[in-house]
């Protein structure tokens, strides 16, 4: 068991470690913030509106918020590109 686990580990890792030039070194692979962005803008917005609800425990409330909350930070914060 313990050479197999070995034989897994050398097997996985050697294959991570090898293709990791490749993925580091890559030419062309350009990009913007956007994809990185929306999903710190995501868990922000999960964060506030639950922030909301806690701290008044209204369902109007919480829903306004829901909406308006994800309209300003994707409206207005979230870079353009």
């Amino acid at each position: 068991m313990r050479r197999f686990f070995r034989m897994w580990a050398g097997g996985v890792c050697g294959a991570v470690s090898g293709l990791m030039p490749l993925a580091v070194f890559a030419e062309g692979a350009g990009g913007g913030y956007r994809g990185i962005a929306s999903l710190y803008y995501t868990l922000i917005t999960v964060i506030l509106i639950y922030g909301v609800h806690d701290v008044f425990h209204n369902r109007k409330v919480t829903l306004v918020a829901a909406v308006a909350i994800p309209v300003v930070i994707f409206g207005f914060l979230l870079p353009k590109g």
